[in-house]
Protein backbone atom coordinates (compact mmCIF):
# COMPACT_ATOMS: atom_id res chain seq x y z
CA UNK A 1 0.00 0.00 0.00
CA UNK A 2 1.64 3.42 -1.09
CA UNK A 3 0.26 6.58 1.13
CA UNK A 4 -1.15 9.43 -0.82
CA UNK A 5 0.53 12.76 -0.32
CA UNK A 6 -0.18 14.78 3.02
CA UNK A 7 -3.29 16.65 2.58
CA UNK A 8 -4.98 13.83 0.13
CA UNK A 9 -8.11 12.83 0.91
CA UNK A 10 -9.18 10.91 -2.42
CA UNK A 11 -8.51 11.24 -5.93
CA UNK A 12 -11.10 12.08 -8.02
CA UNK A 13 -11.43 10.31 -11.72
CA UNK A 14 -14.05 11.87 -14.18
CA UNK A 15 -15.04 12.05 -17.33
CA UNK A 16 -17.67 11.28 -19.95
CA UNK A 17 -19.55 7.94 -20.82
CA UNK A 18 -16.98 5.14 -22.48
CA UNK A 19 -13.98 7.04 -21.48
CA UNK A 20 -12.47 3.95 -20.08
CA UNK A 21 -12.78 5.79 -16.56
CA UNK A 22 -13.46 2.15 -14.37
CA UNK A 23 -10.07 0.53 -16.39
CA UNK A 24 -7.87 3.10 -14.84
CA UNK A 25 -9.30 3.73 -11.24
CA UNK A 26 -8.91 -0.34 -11.22
CA UNK A 27 -5.20 -0.13 -12.26
CA UNK A 28 -4.53 2.89 -10.45
CA UNK A 29 -6.12 1.11 -6.84
CA UNK A 30 -3.53 -1.69 -7.80
CA UNK A 31 -0.68 0.46 -7.76
CA UNK A 32 -1.72 2.58 -4.67
CA UNK A 33 -3.53 -0.72 -2.66
CA UNK A 34 -6.27 1.30 -2.90
CA UNK A 35 -9.99 1.28 -3.19
CA UNK A 36 -12.51 2.27 -5.99
CA UNK A 37 -15.73 4.26 -4.51
CA UNK A 38 -18.21 4.84 -7.41
CA UNK A 39 -20.00 7.76 -8.07
CA UNK A 40 -22.56 6.78 -10.63
CA UNK A 41 -26.11 7.63 -9.93
CA UNK A 42 -27.54 4.27 -11.79
CA UNK A 43 -24.42 2.07 -10.62
CA UNK A 44 -25.85 1.54 -7.37
CA UNK A 45 -29.08 -0.65 -8.56
CA UNK A 46 -28.60 -4.51 -8.61
CA UNK A 47 -29.50 -6.03 -11.71
CA UNK A 48 -28.83 -2.86 -13.56
CA UNK A 49 -25.71 -3.87 -14.83
CA UNK A 50 -25.26 -4.16 -19.04
CA UNK A 51 -27.24 -0.64 -19.22
CA UNK A 52 -25.57 1.09 -16.39
CA UNK A 53 -21.77 0.23 -17.84
CA UNK A 54 -20.64 -1.13 -14.07
CA UNK A 55 -18.05 -3.66 -15.97
CA UNK A 56 -17.48 -5.32 -12.80
CA UNK A 57 -14.73 -7.69 -14.75
CA UNK A 58 -12.50 -4.45 -14.51
CA UNK A 59 -12.07 -5.29 -11.11
CA UNK A 60 -10.43 -8.76 -11.63
CA UNK A 61 -7.05 -7.75 -13.17
CA UNK A 62 -5.19 -9.83 -15.61
CA UNK A 63 -2.26 -10.98 -13.00
CA UNK A 64 -5.57 -12.18 -10.47
CA UNK A 65 -5.76 -8.70 -8.56
CA UNK A 66 -8.97 -8.49 -7.43
CA UNK A 67 -9.63 -4.45 -7.23
CA UNK A 68 -12.15 -3.78 -3.76
CA UNK A 69 -14.85 -1.20 -4.70
CA UNK A 70 -17.74 0.30 -2.93
CA UNK A 71 -21.62 1.68 -3.72
CA UNK A 72 -21.97 -0.64 -6.60
CA UNK A 73 -25.33 -2.78 -6.24
CA UNK A 74 -26.43 -1.41 -2.76
CA UNK A 75 -30.05 -0.25 -4.05
CA UNK A 76 -33.27 -2.51 -5.81
CA UNK A 77 -34.01 -1.38 -8.90
CA UNK A 78 -37.17 0.60 -8.82
CA UNK A 79 -36.21 2.16 -5.45
CA UNK A 80 -36.12 6.25 -4.87
CA UNK A 81 -32.20 6.82 -4.51
CA UNK A 82 -31.11 10.17 -4.58
CA UNK A 83 -28.31 12.62 -3.85
CA UNK A 84 -29.07 12.77 -0.11
CA UNK A 85 -29.10 9.22 0.10
CA UNK A 86 -25.72 8.54 -1.28
CA UNK A 87 -24.14 11.33 0.69
CA UNK A 88 -25.39 9.24 3.52
CA UNK A 89 -24.05 6.32 2.08
CA UNK A 90 -20.61 7.39 0.54
CA UNK A 91 -19.90 8.49 4.20
CA UNK A 92 -20.56 4.93 5.78
CA UNK A 93 -18.00 3.23 3.23
CA UNK A 94 -15.87 5.84 3.63
CA UNK A 95 -15.44 6.13 7.40
CA UNK A 96 -15.51 2.38 7.37
CA UNK A 97 -12.51 1.70 5.46
CA UNK A 98 -8.95 1.98 6.83
CA UNK A 99 -7.70 5.38 7.13
CA UNK A 100 -4.41 4.98 5.85
CA UNK A 101 -5.92 2.68 2.56
CA UNK A 102 -5.71 4.79 -0.61
CA UNK A 103 -9.41 6.01 -1.05
CA UNK A 104 -10.01 6.85 -5.69
CA UNK A 105 -13.36 8.07 -6.11
CA UNK A 106 -14.73 7.17 -9.90
CA UNK A 107 -17.99 8.27 -11.96
CA UNK A 108 -19.62 10.46 -14.16
CA UNK A 109 -22.29 11.84 -11.95
CA UNK A 110 -20.86 15.10 -11.55
CA UNK A 111 -23.80 16.55 -9.23
CA UNK A 112 -22.31 13.72 -6.73
CA UNK A 113 -18.61 14.67 -7.20
CA UNK A 114 -19.08 18.07 -6.24
CA UNK A 115 -21.40 17.75 -3.26
CA UNK A 116 -18.82 15.73 -1.94
CA UNK A 117 -15.57 17.53 -3.01
CA UNK A 118 -17.33 20.68 -2.03
CA UNK A 119 -18.76 19.69 1.19
CA UNK A 120 -22.11 20.15 0.34
CA UNK A 121 -25.24 18.83 2.37
CA UNK A 122 -29.00 18.74 0.96
CA UNK A 123 -31.65 19.23 3.22
CA UNK A 124 -33.74 16.16 3.30
CA UNK A 125 -37.05 17.31 1.68
CA UNK A 126 -40.06 14.72 1.55
CA UNK A 127 -42.03 14.69 -1.41
CA UNK A 128 -44.77 17.38 -1.83
CA UNK A 129 -47.06 15.16 -3.95
CA UNK A 130 -49.76 17.82 -5.10
CA UNK A 131 -46.41 19.62 -6.72
CA UNK A 132 -46.14 16.11 -8.15
CA UNK A 133 -49.06 15.92 -9.61
CA UNK A 134 -49.09 18.92 -11.00
CA UNK A 135 -45.60 18.63 -12.87
CA UNK A 136 -46.62 15.02 -14.15
CA UNK A 137 -48.83 17.28 -16.56
CA UNK A 138 -45.90 19.04 -17.87
CA UNK A 139 -43.84 18.34 -20.69
CA UNK A 140 -39.90 18.23 -20.86
CA UNK A 141 -39.63 21.28 -22.13
CA UNK A 142 -42.38 22.38 -19.91
CA UNK A 143 -40.24 21.18 -17.14
CA UNK A 144 -36.68 22.09 -18.08
CA UNK A 145 -38.51 25.63 -17.75
CA UNK A 146 -39.99 25.46 -14.90
CA UNK A 147 -36.85 24.28 -13.27
CA UNK A 148 -34.76 27.19 -14.97
CA UNK A 149 -36.92 30.24 -13.65
CA UNK A 150 -36.63 28.82 -10.00
CA UNK A 151 -32.62 29.77 -10.65
CA UNK A 152 -31.78 25.02 -11.77
CA UNK A 153 -30.18 24.57 -14.50
CA UNK A 154 -31.37 21.26 -16.01
CA UNK A 155 -28.77 18.28 -18.18
CA UNK A 156 -25.82 19.00 -16.21
CA UNK A 157 -25.86 15.97 -14.67
CA UNK A 158 -28.21 13.86 -16.84
CA UNK A 159 -31.49 14.98 -15.35
CA UNK A 160 -32.43 16.97 -18.22
CA UNK A 161 -34.47 14.30 -20.11
CA UNK A 162 -34.88 12.40 -16.96
CA UNK A 163 -38.38 13.72 -16.25
CA UNK A 164 -38.34 11.86 -12.48
CA UNK A 165 -34.52 13.91 -12.02
CA UNK A 166 -36.52 17.18 -12.80
CA UNK A 167 -39.69 17.18 -10.74
CA UNK A 168 -37.33 16.39 -7.80
CA UNK A 169 -35.23 19.27 -8.73
CA UNK A 170 -37.63 21.52 -9.17
CA UNK A 171 -39.85 20.18 -5.56
CA UNK A 172 -36.30 20.97 -3.70
CA UNK A 173 -35.98 24.51 -5.26
CA UNK A 174 -39.58 24.95 -4.52
CA UNK A 175 -38.71 23.94 -0.86
CA UNK A 176 -36.06 26.31 -0.93
CA UNK A 177 -33.59 23.71 -0.55
CA UNK A 178 -30.19 24.21 -1.80
CA UNK A 179 -27.45 22.42 -1.94
CA UNK A 180 -24.66 24.36 0.01
CA UNK A 181 -21.66 24.37 1.26
CA UNK A 182 -22.20 22.31 5.24
CA UNK A 183 -21.95 24.77 7.66
CA UNK A 184 -20.64 21.85 10.14
CA UNK A 185 -17.61 20.06 10.63
CA UNK A 186 -19.38 16.46 10.15
CA UNK A 187 -18.18 16.11 6.42
CA UNK A 188 -15.59 18.71 4.87
CA UNK A 189 -15.01 19.00 1.23
CA UNK A 190 -12.69 16.18 0.24
CA UNK A 191 -9.55 17.02 -0.90
CA UNK A 192 -7.10 15.57 -3.78
CA UNK A 193 -6.42 15.75 -7.54
CA UNK A 194 -9.29 15.62 -9.95
CA UNK A 195 -8.45 14.02 -13.15
CA UNK A 196 -10.56 14.51 -15.90
CA UNK A 197 -10.56 11.98 -18.79
CA UNK A 198 -11.41 13.85 -21.87
CA UNK A 199 -10.34 11.91 -25.36
CA UNK A 200 -10.94 13.81 -28.53
CA UNK A 201 -14.26 14.48 -30.29
CA UNK A 202 -13.99 11.51 -32.18
CA UNK A 203 -12.26 9.28 -30.03
CA UNK A 204 -15.23 9.67 -27.91
CA UNK A 205 -17.80 9.33 -30.41
CA UNK A 206 -15.91 6.04 -31.74
CA UNK A 207 -16.00 4.54 -28.17
CA UNK A 208 -19.81 5.28 -27.34
CA UNK A 209 -20.73 3.61 -31.14
CA UNK A 210 -18.63 0.88 -30.22
CA UNK A 211 -19.50 0.29 -26.78
CA UNK A 212 -23.02 0.61 -27.40
CA UNK A 213 -23.28 -2.03 -30.30
CA UNK A 214 -21.23 -4.03 -27.87
CA UNK A 215 -24.22 -3.78 -25.28
CA UNK A 216 -26.74 -4.89 -27.54
CA UNK A 217 -24.42 -7.65 -28.28
CA UNK A 218 -23.93 -8.77 -24.52
CA UNK A 219 -28.10 -8.66 -23.96
CA UNK A 220 -28.80 -5.08 -22.71
CA UNK A 221 -32.54 -5.41 -24.42
CA UNK A 222 -33.11 -8.97 -22.47
CA UNK A 223 -31.84 -7.06 -19.32
CA UNK A 224 -34.19 -4.55 -19.67
CA UNK A 225 -37.35 -7.11 -19.99
CA UNK A 226 -36.12 -8.90 -17.13
CA UNK A 227 -36.42 -5.27 -15.25
CA UNK A 228 -40.18 -4.86 -16.76
CA UNK A 229 -41.46 -7.47 -15.42
CA UNK A 230 -40.88 -6.93 -11.73
CA UNK A 231 -40.42 -2.68 -12.24
CA UNK A 232 -43.16 -0.13 -13.11
CA UNK A 233 -42.57 0.96 -16.58
CA UNK A 234 -42.92 4.59 -15.54
CA UNK A 235 -39.69 3.88 -13.16
CA UNK A 236 -37.68 2.11 -16.21
CA UNK A 237 -38.32 4.92 -18.29
CA UNK A 238 -37.34 7.60 -15.58
CA UNK A 239 -33.70 6.07 -15.31
CA UNK A 240 -33.43 7.37 -19.40
CA UNK A 241 -30.59 6.61 -21.69
CA UNK A 242 -30.82 2.82 -22.28
CA UNK A 243 -33.68 2.03 -20.39
CA UNK A 244 -35.80 4.28 -21.73
CA UNK A 245 -34.91 3.40 -25.39
CA UNK A 246 -35.19 -0.20 -24.79
CA UNK A 247 -38.47 0.13 -22.67
CA UNK A 248 -40.15 2.27 -25.20
CA UNK A 249 -38.58 -0.42 -27.84
CA UNK A 250 -39.99 -3.16 -25.74
CA UNK A 251 -43.79 -1.62 -25.42
CA UNK A 252 -44.00 -1.18 -28.74
CA UNK A 253 -43.36 2.68 -29.52
CA UNK A 254 -39.98 2.51 -31.33
CA UNK A 255 -38.62 0.25 -33.95
CA UNK A 256 -35.21 -1.36 -33.26
CA UNK A 257 -33.79 1.12 -35.48
CA UNK A 258 -35.52 3.92 -34.12
CA UNK A 259 -33.86 2.95 -30.65
CA UNK A 260 -30.75 2.55 -31.27
CA UNK A 261 -30.45 5.12 -33.58
CA UNK A 262 -31.94 7.76 -30.62
CA UNK A 263 -30.36 6.18 -27.97
CA UNK A 264 -27.18 6.63 -29.39
CA UNK A 265 -27.23 10.08 -30.03
CA UNK A 266 -28.91 10.52 -26.82
CA UNK A 267 -25.57 9.08 -25.53
CA UNK A 268 -23.57 11.24 -27.56
CA UNK A 269 -25.51 14.29 -26.16
CA UNK A 270 -24.95 12.90 -22.38
CA UNK A 271 -21.56 12.72 -22.34
CA UNK A 272 -21.54 16.29 -23.86
CA UNK A 273 -23.41 17.30 -20.87
CA UNK A 274 -21.16 15.45 -18.56
CA UNK A 275 -18.10 17.87 -19.82
CA UNK A 276 -20.07 20.69 -19.44
CA UNK A 277 -20.14 20.22 -15.70
CA UNK A 278 -16.69 19.74 -15.76
CA UNK A 279 -16.31 23.24 -16.89
CA UNK A 280 -18.71 24.04 -14.43
CA UNK A 281 -17.12 22.81 -11.42
CA UNK A 282 -13.65 24.90 -12.73
CA UNK A 283 -16.01 27.77 -12.72
CA UNK A 284 -17.07 27.19 -9.05
CA UNK A 285 -13.38 26.70 -7.96
CA UNK A 286 -12.99 23.50 -8.38
CA UNK A 287 -8.78 22.30 -10.37
CA UNK A 288 -9.29 19.90 -12.59
CA UNK A 289 -6.82 17.85 -14.59
CA UNK A 290 -7.37 16.54 -17.85
CA UNK A 291 -6.47 13.71 -19.72
CA UNK A 292 -6.17 12.54 -22.94
CA UNK A 293 -7.00 8.21 -21.79
CA UNK A 294 -4.01 6.45 -23.14
CA UNK A 295 -4.86 3.06 -25.22
CA UNK A 296 -3.81 1.30 -22.38
CA UNK A 297 -5.44 2.01 -19.06
CA UNK A 298 -2.09 1.55 -16.92
CA UNK A 299 -0.02 4.34 -18.68
CA UNK A 300 -2.94 6.68 -18.37
CA UNK A 301 -2.56 5.89 -14.52
CA UNK A 302 0.98 5.88 -14.64
CA UNK A 303 0.88 9.20 -15.55
CA UNK A 304 -2.09 10.30 -12.81
CA UNK A 305 0.45 8.53 -10.64
CA UNK A 306 3.19 10.80 -11.87
CA UNK A 307 0.79 14.35 -11.18
CA UNK A 308 -0.49 12.74 -7.92
CA UNK A 309 3.17 12.31 -6.68
CA UNK A 310 5.15 14.96 -8.12
CA UNK A 311 6.60 13.08 -10.39
CA UNK A 312 8.31 10.51 -7.67
CA UNK A 313 8.74 7.02 -9.69
CA UNK A 314 8.47 3.79 -8.25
Amino acid sequence: MKALPEGVDIVTIYGPTACGKTAVACRLAEMLGGVVLSADSRQVYRGMDIGTGKDLGEYRLSDGYEVPYRLIDIAEAGERYDLHRYLQDFYDAYYELPMEQPKILCGGTGLYISALLGGYQLSDVPPNMELRAELEQLSLEELRARLLSLGGVAGECGEGSNPRRLVRAIELKESDSVLTTSGSDTHKGLRGPIFCLAPSREVRRARISSRLRARLEAGLVEEVEGLLARVPKEVLLGYGLEYRYVTEYLLGERTWEEMQQGLEVSIHQFAKRQMTWARGMERRGFDLTYIAPLEDPMETAEVMMASIFGGEKE
